[in-house]
């Protein structure tokens, strides 16, 4: 099996898997069944591919097949001692996992690399944002900046919201992109949570464009 796209933008202690398409004879836990019992197909594909992604970066840490059922705001519950993130988009699916002793939280997000409708930009982002992205469009017109951001700011609460329990509003967070190394700073502009013994004023991550995919990264070290 060739490596996953995803993990060249996590380090070698998350597990990672993908899919680019939705196998017919994938199989879900009686419990996950129930979620989508009443979803429309799309949905249903998503969940189900996603689930088996999971279970596969998890075999990769040793751990045996579990249900990974959808908790508050629908943040997937993990086995004890495992932190992670799924994400899913048109034609692809992905499941990032690792050891809670080795990474505290993750974020990941995958989008496709197509620019955002009309007036969303201006929903999810701030003024400096948008400057920034007027300046890295022009500087390098290959990469959909605005859905970039998008993607990073989803990334920031999938590892926000394990960590605090607490809503972050796109507002709430402001990216800097570095497109020479492809990585980016997240500033959190609310007031700072203590996370173990810590304030959490901010988070970095990676990102890479291909396949025709934008996917974004956040891995906390323990």
């Amino acid at each position: 099996m060739s490596p996953a796209l995803v993990e060249a933008i996590f380090p070698a202690t998350v597990a990672c898997a993908e899919a680019f398409t939705d196998p017919p004879d994938t199989v879900l836990f009686p419990e996950e069944a129930a979620v989508v019992a009443k979803a429309v197909d799309k949905r249903r594909r998503e969940f189900v591919t996603a689930r088996a992604c999971a279970r596969t970066a998890l075999g990769a840490l040793g751990v045996g097949p579990v249900p990974i059922l959808p908790g508050e705001h629908g943040a997937p519950q993990w086995p004890p001692g495992i932190v992670g993130s799924i994400t899913h988009c048109a034609g692809y699916r992905a499941a990032a996992v690792a050891h809670a002793t080795l990474i505290r939280a993750i974020g990941l997000d995958a989008e496709p690399d197509d620019g955002l409708p009309d007036g969303v930009l201006d929903l999810i982002s701030r003024p400096c944002e948008r400057a920034q992205l007027r300046a890295l469009a022009a500087a390098e017109p290959g990469v959909s900046w605005d859905r970039l951001l998008f993607s990073a700011k989803e990334a920031v609460y999938k590892a926000w919201f394990p960590l605090t329990g607490r809503w972050l509003g796109f507002e709430d967070a402001e990216i800097t992109f570095n497109p020479a190394d492809r990585t980016f700073g997240c500033a959190l502009l609310v007031a700072a949570p203590a996370v173990a013994g810590s304030p959490l004023t901010a988070f970095t991550g990676r990102w890479l464009s291909g396949s025709g995919l934008l996917i974004t990264a956040i891995a906390v070290p323990a």
